[in-house]
């Protein structure tokens, strides 16, 4: 009886260590949200050292018009009011970034820029 309970107890340990697991590998890998902002180069940072040379802090919105501020590093100066499509990993930031059309933007967000 005693070993059916130790069996029960470790099995329910490892199926707890399995789902955690499975939860950080999603958070880490797998979890994008994207956003959408407008370059604004008086709000860049030079840096002196390394690839990425220069450093954006911008206001962004989700697809329903939910505001976060991103920062993120890029090698060269971004165009001054080109719209970006950021991807963004709760536990890395900004992981990709491509210049879009206004009228590519979501509605919600075509909102917050005209």
């Amino acid at each position: 009886m005693e070993d059916v309970k130790e069996k029960i107890f470790i099995g329910i340990g490892v199926s707890i260590a399995i789902i955690v697991f499975l939860v950080m590998l999603w958070l880490l890998f797998y979890q994008n949200t994207t956003y959408y902002t407008r370059v604004d180069n008086t709000k860049v940072k030079q840096l002196n050292s390394g690839d990425m040379r220069y450093e954006y802090t911008l206001d962004a919105y989700q697809e329903n018009g939910k505001l976060k501020e991103v920062t993120f590093k890029t090698s060269r100066e971004l165009k001054n009011g080109a719209y970006l499509e950021l991807e963004v990993m709760v536990t890395r930031g900004v992981k990709s970034w491509k210049e879009v059309q206004f009228s590519d933007l979501p509605n919600k967000v075509k909102e917050k820029y005209e």
